[in-house]
């Protein structure tokens, strides 16, 4: 554990040696890599991902297998494989990986490295959403499988310090480890950042700081998970995580809509009406956002589609029924979230939709929702996001929002580097 040194108060990014792809042997560096697991869209989005090469990532993530156990074994067997093909390989120095992701005119910045984990009432790394015991469960097992962080989470700082300084300096004066554009046209740049010196600079400036998990709760819990599990100071102590700074590098924050597929639609806009005003809204899809957008303005607003093209949007909820249907015991900026009054109001006492996998998905892309709606035979609540100051707030104060409340990004893209916990 000499990579790490000494243990300090905030922030502690420790360098480690990055597992990645050899470009030689594969099709594509673009071809190799995945979203995070939780943003694959089943089942046609790891359908794609598989097809595109035979060592793409989604293999390690999502491994493709009925049984939990047969799935984790099957993919520890093809990380071992692909490093004894040579089609993985570590670099041969621990460092930390600046990375750079440009999507048009949005260009984001940060460190990729193994972070010292906190407990929650140090208050050193803040969470904003709830978690759900079968995913932490899931993954959990696949990294006691591999021995390995395949994906790093995504957590953010308010730094604009040295090293933020340090990053744009590596990012506009040294050639880059590896540059690959994605399919969705965001492209990824990585360089290695080695030399003691700066990594000190950097060490220094982040022990002075906190971070708000922008994308990967599930993640930081299984991690928590298992270093509870080690009878003393292991590679367990520490996760892989690409940590930006908002200050500046701010990130861009999205909704994350519901998918409800036994909820007909015409059902559900029947049990809603006396609960919400309800109006139909023309279309496109574009169209219909705008609507949204403009009702949220205003307080709590949902968009409602089966995918047939007809929409419908919901706003102005009955304050007697909003007032009973929503706890007391969170501040009041809590109670007013849209994912709150959801899930309060409209799933559980509205519709009735029990909190499980197979009532309710959680899907990213606002397309992709309502195509699935369609698909289903179901209805898709699409929703506004809210302010990334609403978040960082209510995550000071020790309050943790309804799950998959927001989508934080541009997100990593995973497969560029990987932490083996066996290198260390």
């Amino acid at each position: 554990m000499s990579t790490y040194g000494p243990v300090t108060g905030g922030l502690r990014l420790a360098p480690f040696r990055g597992l990645r792809y050899v470009p030689e042997r594969v099709g594509s560096l673009a071809a190799v890599t995945s979203p995070p697991y939780d943003v694959v869209v089943r089942p046609g989005g790891q359908r794609e991902l598989e097809t595109s090469d035979p060592h793409n990532v989604v293999r390690l993530i999502l491994p493709n297998e009925p049984d939990p156990a047969a799935r984790h074994r099957q993919a520890a067997w093809a990380l071992f494989q692909w490093q004894e093909e040579g089609v993985l390989a570590a670099d041969r120095e621990p460092a930390l990986y600046v990375y750079e992701q440009r999507d048009g005119d949005l260009l984001q910045r940060g460190l990729i490295g193994a972070l010292r984990l906190t407990r929650p009432e140090e208050r050193v790394v803040l969470p904003h959403e709830d978690v759900m015991p079968g995913p932490v469960a899931d993954r959990a097992s696949l990294m006691r499988a591999t021995a390995a962080n395949l994906e790093p989470l995504l957590l953010t700082y308010e730094g604009g310090g040295a090293a933020a300084e340090i990053i744009d300096r590596t990012a506009q004066e040294r050639e880059p480890l590896l540059e690959t554009t994605t399919e969705d046209g965001i492209r990824h740049r990585l360089w290695a950042l080695t030399d003691p010196a700066e990594i000190a600079v950097v060490d220094a400036d982040l022990a002075r700081h906190q971070a708000l998990i922008a994308d990967g709760h599930h993640r930081w819990a299984t991690y928590l998970r298992l270093q509870e599990e080690q009878n003393g100071p292991s590679p367990w102590d520490y996760g892989l995580v690409l940590l930006v700074d908002s200050a500046r590098y701010p990130l861009r924050v999205r909704a994350i809509h519901r998918v409800l597929p036994r909820l007909p639609f015409e059902d559900a806009v029947r049990a809603v009406r006396g609960a919400f005003r309800v109006q139909e809204t023309d279309g496109p899809l574009e169209h219909a956002l705008g609507a949204l957008a403009a009702a949220s303005a205003e307080g709590n607003a949902f968009l409602l589609t089966g995918g047939d093209g007809r929409y419908h949007l919901l706003d102005h909820p009955d304050p007697r029924l909003l007032d009973e249907a929503v706890p007391h015991d969170r501040p009041e900026a809590w109670r007013r979230l849209d994912a709150t009054v959801l899930h309060s109001l409209l799933l559980d006492r509205v519709w009735q939709v029990p909190d499980a996998p197979e009532h309710i998905q959680y899907i990213h892309d606002t397309q992709a929702a309502v195509d699935q709606a369609a698909r289903l035979g179901g209805t898709a609540v699409l929703m506004h996001p809210v302010r990334e100051d609403v978040v960082r707030e209510l995550a000071r104060q020790g309050v943790t929002m309804p799950r998959k409340s927001t989508s934080f990004g541009p997100k990593p893209a995973t497969g560029l580097v990987l932490r083996s916990l066996e290198l260390e």
